[in-house]
């Protein structure tokens, strides 16, 4: 059947297409291919990867240029073959591309009386478009693929649960002897053999006593006794003063906090992926401002695949003024949102 079409004129006739137009729709195509891979990174901006790059060469430059040339090469062969205007059909494939092509198959299929030479290569290609549209489409649009899918790349798992507290520590047994009135009214049951007998030493000459104060004094001691240098003491001196808040290690933005004061922050590159898909919206990302201004713990809160990564690249190079409290600098929580949006 497909030797009818395409590589056949006839069953009985030899095929269109000879080694000579595969080869060169080979080369056209890897032209096609260096061409877009790299004269793309000049026009749409350079790409995130090079893999990226590639397989939108293959795509958008070699299939499409090998094809191309493989049509026009079947139309000059068949046209000569079948003695028609060669030239004519030429400019109308490259004019009308493949709307061309399928004009010239009907044209020949109505001159030969073979219209399998027609229905067949257009029933192919319909089925190819129908097939690589199918497989392309959730490439590009990437809203046609399930919300569920979506959501579950984008949000972030829950953090675990905290480890449950130790167990309190049991207090201590406090032992109580319970001493009756009787015991302590008791008798001694020995009497000592002997009793040391006190006796109170005269006081020297010229020394002053206070009242409460310590027998023999105290060199540097205090009027009033132990007591009264306690008790004066106590309504002399000045009460400690109160201890110093310690400032908090970090703040979150909101309320009365003010914002941090951005001095400096690149532009994200637009994806050019993102760019040709005609993606646009906003990425929310959550960050800490260092003490020193700079950007740590940056994760993403909600935004496009396509546009987080480079929100996250530009976020991670900005710089802000440190921001104090009580004149220490504090880490800051904050909140970024990146917009792309594409010129109308």
């Amino acid at each position: 059947m497909f030797d009818e079409t395409l590589l056949d004129s006839s069953p009985s006739r030899a095929p269109v297409l000879k080694s000579a137009h595969w080869v060169i729709s080979v080369v056209v195509g890897l032209a096609g291919l260096a061409l877009w891979y790299f004269g793309a990174p000049m026009i749409l901006g350079p790409a995130e990867n090079a893999k990226i790059l590639l397989t939108q060469s293959v795509l958008f430059g070699g299939l499409p240029f090998f094809f191309y040339a493989l049509m026009i090469c079947y139309v000059f062969a068949d046209a000569r073959h079948l003695e028609f205007s060669a030239l004519f059909w030429i400019a109308v494939v490259v004019v009308l591309n493949l709307v061309g092509f399928i004009l010239y198959l009907i044209y020949s299929a109505k001159r030969t009386g073979n219209w399998k030479r027609a229905t067949l290569p257009i029933a192919y290609i319909f089925e190819v478009i129908l097939i690589g549209g199918m497989i392309l489409y959730p490439l590009i649009y990437t809203n046609a693929l399930p919300k569920g899918q979506l959501m579950t790349f984008l949000v972030a798992p829950p953090p675990p649960p905290p480890p449950p507290p130790p167990p309190a520590a049991a207090p201590p047994k406090i032992v109580v002897h319970q001493v009756s009135l009787q015991q302590l009214l008791k008798a001694p049951t020995v009497i000592p053999k002997t009793i040391q007998i006190i006796k109170d030493q005269p006081r020297p000459r010229g020394a002053v006593g206070v009242v409460g104060g310590v027998p023999g004094g105290v060199p540097g001691g205090t009027a009033g006794g132990v007591m009264g240098g306690i008790l004066g003491g106590l309504g002399a001196a000045a009460p400690p003063p109160p201890p110093k808040p310690q400032a908090p290690s970090r703040i979150t933005v909101g309320g009365q906090v003010e914002a941090a004061k951005l001095i400096y922050g690149p532009t994200p590159e637009y994806p050019p992926l993102a760019k040709m898909a005609r993606i646009q919206g906003t990425v929310r990302l959550q960050a800490v401002i260092a003490k020193d201004g700079t950007i740590k713990d940056l994760t993403v809160v909600s935004g496009h695949p396509l546009l987080a990564p480079a929100a996250l690249a530009a976020v991670r190079q900005w710089r802000y003024q440190p921001t104090l409290l009580d004149g220490v600098p504090v880490e800051v929580e904050t909140e970024i949102d990146v917009n792309f949006t594409l010129a109308d």
